[in-house]
């Protein structure tokens, strides 16, 4: 199986849900300022970097973790489910494939702080906005991984793509 984790940069929301799916992160505590920057892509992707899909290691089970920043596309995953869906029509069977967006846990804080730091280079402000808002919205994330799991234990589906649009959090400071 592999689980492919989106978001707008590829960089925070989804590097944050492929670092807890692989146990990168811990389970039963917010994770450290330090915990955070050692993310190995954590806000350290360009723009430039928008549609590569990164591996970042296999799962307990053995399953592939990647990640894909679409930027503002909402043509980027269909796009890939749309090939990916090709592939299996010509005789080639992939492994089961989900797609979870992580960009619905992403708190104002983030969004901020990505836009200092990332567009803007001004990382003495938007690094401590992301440290914040990864911490803030951590449960979310949490969740979210916990339901891509689930739902790729229980799907019969291929390929899935889960908007996962009930994850949505506070997005106030």
């Amino acid at each position: 199986m592999i689980y492919i984790y989106n978001c707008y940069g590829g960089t925070h929301s989804s590097a944050l849900a492929a670092a807890y799916h692989l146990n990168k992160l811990p389970k039963d505590r917010l994770p450290t300022k330090e915990e955070i920057l050692n993310i190995d892509i954590f806000n350290k992707l360009r723009t430039k970097d928008m549609g590569r899909i990164i591996y970042h290691g296999n799962d307990d089970d053995g399953n592939k973790v990647y990640t894909v920043g679409r930027g503002s596309s909402k043509a980027l995953v269909p796009a890939l489910k749309e090939l990916l869906t090709l592939i299996n029509e010509d005789g080639t069977r992939t492994d089961k494939v989900i797609f979870s967006n992580a960009s619905p846990t992403v708190p104002l804080a983030m969004t901020f702080g990505g836009l200092f730091s990332r567009r803007l280079h001004i990382d003495f402000i938007g690094v401590p906005l992301l440290i914040k808002g990864a911490q803030q919205t951590y449960h979310n994330i949490i969740s979210l991984v916990e339901k891509t799991r689930a739902t790729a234990r229980e799907t019969v589906k291929q390929i899935e793509v889960l908007e996962n649009k009930n994850l949505e959090v506070n997005k106030l400071f």
